[in-house]
């Protein structure tokens, strides 16, 4: 698998990612990591794991304890492929907010006019209707 896929399958747990938002404060050792989380020390032993092998930490010893420590890198390569979609999707809202102030102002032009139109009785038949004394072949 790709860096990039291993990076946003971490990034697929809600865990993962508080525990990423707790690491942007400074380093933090499993026992610290662990006390908000409702799951086991182990549980979170293995999240780590998962965010380590895709390169988002990396751990070290400090005396007994051992301490994660956030890496960036791998945050800023997904935020730059993330980032072309927003350009494709800007672009794409532009076109849409065009095309609703295009109809817009043809519903208000063509409301303008219809009240004229109104006063006038149509001639055009409704699809699906018949000339009366023809028959259907």
């Amino acid at each position: 698998m790709d860096q990039l896929s291993t990076v946003f399958g971490a990034l697929a747990d809600p865990t993962r990612r508080a525990i990423l938002a707790r690491l942007a404060d400074g380093d933090l050792a499993v026992r610290d990591l662990a006390a908000p989380f409702p799951v086991s020390q182990p549980a979170i032993s293995r999240h780590l794991k998962v965010l380590e092998h895709a390169g988002l930490i990396s751990r070290s010893r400090r005396a007994t304890a051992r301490l994660s420590h956030l890496e960036a890198e791998p945050l800023r390569d997904a935020t730059q492929w993330l980032a072309r979609y927003q350009a494709y999707w800007d672009e794409s809202f532009d076109r849409l907010d065009e095309l609703l102030a295009s109809l817009q102002r043809r519903q208000e032009q063509g409301s303008e006019t219809g009240q004229e139109q109104q006063s006038k009785p149509s001639k055009q038949r409704r699809p699906g209707k018949r000339k009366r004394g023809r028959k259907a072949s």
